[in-house]
Order: structure tokens, then C-alpha cells, then sequence
């Protein structure tokens, strides 16, 4: 009886120890040499790796992640990439999506990556939701952005700075009608605007939060 003990707390320990890392850890969702756990619609030339980065440049495509992390389902998470981008350049990163073959992802928020676009809304803004007029970061330079989703708040860092954070109406969901943009769970996608936006990605990470 006593060792049948000592063997549940081990393994309740070891569950424990498992879930601690799930939820504190950062992993990487891009190995910096192929698009291995990623998935391009449309136009899937758009993206190539080079030294370590995604490029993005070509006409309108969207790559999600459809790797084994988490099983490419995230709900509370910290999510952070560093980005460069090009002038005139406009991407995104889109959470709570999923994969779809064609068109603007129907599902999910964006977080708007464009420093000089002539679409006003600025890097770090809530797609459509809650936008940003003045860009916190500068084309040719590298910036971090960093975005937090736990339950009903998005927060959204560049640089470690807080530029966006948002509290979703507890009733947006019912409101929603046709559209699917409100947080609810799912993947990541990196979103290849038009060929004249040009823009890099690398560190691409995750860090999963209890729900």
C-alpha cells in the first residue's frame, strides 16, 4: 500500500510538473528553415523562409499554423514575433482563426502590422476594432509585437511597450451575426497582403495561459 502511494504522488507530481510547463513555457512555432506546421492558401509562394525568417511577398495569401503545438488550438495565450517591415508594406497577425482556402480569414481578430500603408490603421491595432492612427515602430527596423489574450482582454506590446489593450463586450459574440470576430479559440495565421508589401517574420513563439 505504501510504495502504491508513493507511485500516485509521483505521478501526480509529474502531471503537475507537466501542465506548470505547458502554461509557463515559451515554444517556438517556426524552426527558422522551413514552413514545416504551417499552411498557405491561395497564392502559397507568397511565403519563402530565408536566414532564419518567413518572407512575405507576393499577392494575397494567408499562412496558418497547423502544427502539433497544443494541437494548433489556442484560447489564453502569449503570442510574440519579431517583424520588419518594408515601406508601404501591410500584414497582420490573425488569432482564433482557421484555416480557409481563399479570401480575408472570416474567423478570428487581426492585430494590423503596417507602419507606412496607405491604410491608416497602424501596427498594433485591433483590426477594425480598436485601431492605432500612429505607428509605434519604423519600416527596415526589427520590433517585437506581442500579444496577450486572456479571456475577454487582448493586450497588444510593441517593443514591450502596451499600445492596444481591449476589453471584448460580454454580448459581441450574440452580436456577431454573420462574422466570426470575436475571441473564442484557434490557430495563428500571418497574412501576405499585396505584392508590393514586403515584410519579415522570425521568433515566432508561444506561450500557452490557463483558461
Amino acid at each position: 500500500m505504501q510504495i502504491l502511494s508513493v507511485l500516485f504522488a509521483t505521478i501526480v507530481l509529474l502531471i503537475s510538473s507537466h501542465s506548470h510547463l505547458a502554461q509557463s513555457d515559451w515554444v517556438s512555432l517556426f524552426d527558422g528553415k522551413s514552413l514545416d506546421g504551417w499552411k498557405a492558401s491561395e497564392n502559397p509562394d507568397t511565403f519563402t523562409v530565408q536566414d532564419g525568417m518567413i518572407v512575405v511577398d507576393g499577392p494575397r495569401a494567408h499562412l496558418f499554423y497547423v502544427g502539433d503545438v497544443n494541437g494548433h488550438t489556442f484560447k489564453n495565450f502569449e503570442f510574440k514575433a519579431d517583424v520588419k517591415t518594408t515601406p508601404g508594406s501591410n500584414s497582420g497577425m490573425y488569432f482564433h482563426t482557421e484555416y480557409q482556402e481563399d479570401g480575408w480569414p472570416n474567423k478570428g481578430y487581426e492585430v494590423q502590422v503596417n507602419n507606412s500603408h496607405t491604410d491608416w490603421r497602424r501596427t498594433a491595432s485591433l483590426y477594425g476594432v480598436d485601431d492605432v492612427r500612429n505607428a509605434p515602430a519604423n519600416d527596415d527596423e526589427w520590433f517585437t509585437q506581442h500579444i496577450t489574450v486572456q479571456d475577454s482582454l487582448i493586450t497588444i506590446k510593441v517593443d514591450g511597450k502596451v499600445i492596444t489593450e481591449y476589453v471584448e463586450p460580454k454580448d459581441v459574440k450574440e452580436d456577431a451575426g454573420s462574422s466570426q470576430r470575436y475571441i473564442d479559440q484557434g490557430t495563428f495565421a500571418l497574412q501576405g497582403h499585396d505584392p508590393k508589401s514586403k515584410v519579415y517574420y522570425k521568433n515566432i513563439m508561444v506561450k500557452m495561459l490557463p483558461d
